[in-house]
């Protein structure tokens, strides 16, 4: 597992947000196939940089029913929010197999909160003068940026937090100014060097891993720290380290 330490310029940033750091983690997969242990031990990797605020890009579980429901919650109990809080947004497989099942994705949002999540379903909250804008997962069947987007002032400081950066290149995010962080791709998870990974679950295949801009945004993908299948080449776990600046 890798922690990425990078800026995040952001435009006019409230005075007292600079220099604070935001951690983002993403595609946790909470399920057979990711090791709790594991998990935990990168829980407690992200409570220990003490970070001000924690932003989760979804995928917090592979599941076909409710039944990891209670495991994601036995795992998340090891992060911390930081004094601004975690906000959070799902990801495809939140919605059990096939990204279909909202009766799942709503039985795991009802118990977010008591563990000090903020989930956000094409929802904004100002946090300390930061605009936060949380998409939900463009495979899901609560995709509905229509219900978000047009209620922003992307005039003001702003990061909108999407899983599949596909969504980007959508119209109904056309408005959207400012960072855009997501996750879903993994990196690929297996990619040779000095070539694009061979497999990525996105149309858009420029949309490996990293910083990208769009159209005068800035996009940044999470490699994640969890995995569908249990092999990683050269698309190491990802946790993410910025410090907030003014642009």
């Amino acid at each position: 597992m890798e922690v990425v330490e990078r800026d995040l310029p952001i435009a006019g940033l409230p005075t007292d947000l600079h220099g604070r750091q935001l951690v983002q983690i993403s595609d946790l997969h909470v399920g057979r196939s990711v090791d709790s242990d594991y998990l935990i031990d990168c829980l407690k990797r992200v409570s220990a940089l003490s970070p001000d605020l924690t932003v989760i890009t979804g995928d917090f579980m592979t599941c076909f029913d409710t039944e990891q429901v209670d495991h994601v919650c036995r795992v998340l109990e090891h992060l911390s929010p930081g004094p601004l809080g975690c906000f959070a947004i799902f990801g495809n497989h939140d919605y059990s197999l096939g990204w279909s099942r909202r009766d799942v994705a709503d039985t795991l949002a009802r118990r977010l909160p008591d563990l000090g999540i903020h989930l956000l379903r094409n929802e904004h909250r100002s946090v300390a003068g930061l605009q936060l804008v949380g998409i939900d997962d463009l495979w899901s069947p609560n995709f509905n940026p229509e219900a978000v987007v047009p209620k922003v002032d992307w005039r003001q400081p702003t990061l909108t937090l999407c899983h599949n950066p596909d969504a980007v290149d959508s119209s109904l995010l056309a408005d959207c100014r400012g960072w855009i962080l997501a996750g879903h791709t993994h990196g690929g998870q297996c990619k040779p060097p000095f070539l694009p990974p061979p497999l990525l679950p996105v149309r858009n295949c420029r949309y490996t891993s990293g910083e990208f801009d769009v159209g005068g945004r800035h996009l940044y993908i999470n490699r994640g720290l969890g995995h569908l299948l249990r092999v990683r080449f050269n698309a190491r776990p990802e946790i993410t380290v910025f410090r907030l600046c003014p642009a």
